[in-house]
């Protein structure tokens, strides 16, 4: 999920009653919430590094310790410069203590934390591959949106209600509680996982209307169903065949399954001597790794946008290969179809059918 997901996510965790053992508890859920995506640093390295690394080590549950303990030790410095300022602001008055803190339900709390994490991103359809490095396997849910509105509103609402309600008891003279919103935080974290439970169950009835309709012309081989943002009814499923993909629109609601054979199936693009070259570059292998319903295609002497094709001498030609992922091809608003360039695409500028000259994803080229 995205971070506003995973930071309201940890604040709810530390206030579901763990902020009432030890103080600092929301504070080391929020940080640990979010700690995984540190990885987002190696974009720094470039689009190809950070395919390669994104959703990595830090997603594994080898690693949710670590992250846990990481927020853990931030908390600490911050607790000792907290600490250091209200002794130096006292000037040996003696200083009013406060909420003592227990550092086992602190690393418990930072540990829930990272986990819910990994949690969060397997419901959505990128996935994660949480036994890495000892099972490199991807997974992923796919019934919940990347960013779903639904979530940040529960989420959001257990955060700031609480506080709404405070300041309002505060105007007419009510006694101010300590640790408000345990309630609320318990409420939007039941609400959530009641929520992914509804959206699993539509998921498995859009997959059960698919197999029970003739849609393929040809034997299935697989399939898939990517979620919609908020409407839990309305799913996007993929269908392969030997020859050819087949989209089909489904609503669970309505026991609505649409596919139009001449506007939904896409045949599988020929392998050429410059596809197999892209396979092996170092975007090919990466995304060849991730990209579950990745499709590879010669575009011929197409130049990527704000990327210039290779210079190259009389008698010597250039392709552009592409790569792009069935999962994210579509338009998730859904008021119409997709258009513009692929998410999460790449490409590679192949010479002669064998000779890599350039590859990244996106406008950005990797160095």
């Amino acid at each position: 999920m995205e971070p506003v997901t995973h930071f309201l996510t940890g604040a709810c965790i530390g206030r579901a009653g763990l902020n009432r053992k030890t103080a600092y508890a929301t504070m080391a859920a929020v940080l640990a919430a979010e700690a995984a995506d540190i990885d987002i640093l190696w974009s720094f390295a470039g689009p190809v590094q950070e395919l390669k690394h994104h959703r990595g080590i830090t997603h594994t549950f080898l690693a949710a310790p670590v992250m846990a303990g990481a927020a853990v030790g931030l908390v600490w410095l911050f607790h000792r410069w907290r600490r250091r300022r209200a002794q130096k602001a006292a000037q040996g008055r003696e200083v009013k203590p406060g909420q003592p803190i227990h550092w086992g339900w602190l690393s418990l709390t930072a540990l829930l934390a990272a986990l819910s994490h990994l949690l969060l991103d397997w419901t959505n359809n990128y996935g994660l591959r949480p036994f890495f490095p000892f099972n490199p396997r991807w997974y992923a849910g796919s019934f919940v949106f990347i960013a779903e509105p639904v979530l940040w509103a529960l989420l959001l609402s257990a955060v700031t209600l609480p506080a709404l309600f405070g300041l309002v008891g505060g105007e007419i003279g009510e006694r101010r509680k300590p640790f408000r919103g345990r309630g609320w935080a318990i409420f939007a974290l039941s609400g959530m996982v009641l929520y992914w439970g509804w959206r699993y169950a539509e998921q498995d009835t859009a997959r059960s209307q698919v197999q029970n309709s003739q849609i393929a012309s040809a034997p299935v081989l697989r399939m898939t169903f990517e979620p919609y943002p908020v409407n839990p009814y309305r799913w996007h499923a993929i269908l392969e065949t030997a020859d050819f993909y087949q989209t089909v629109e489904v609503n669970t609601r309505f026991d609505y399954v649409d596919s139009d054979p001449r506007r939904d199936v896409f045949f599988k693009p020929p392998s050429t001597p410059a596809t197999e070259a892209a396979k092996r570059t170092r975007l090919g292998q990466v995304y060849l790794d991730w990209g579950t319903w990745a499709v590879v295609r010669d575009a011929g002497p197409q130049p990527v946008p704000a990327v210039d094709p290779p210079h190259l001498a009389p008698g010597r030609l250039w392709t552009t290969v592409e790569f792009s992922d069935l999962r994210f091809a579509y338009n998730f608003l859904g008021n119409g179809p997709a258009s513009g360039p692929s998410p999460l695409g790449g490409w590679a500028y192949i010479v002669d059918g064998h000779d890599e000259a350039a590859e990244g994803m996106g406008s950005r080229e990797q160095h």
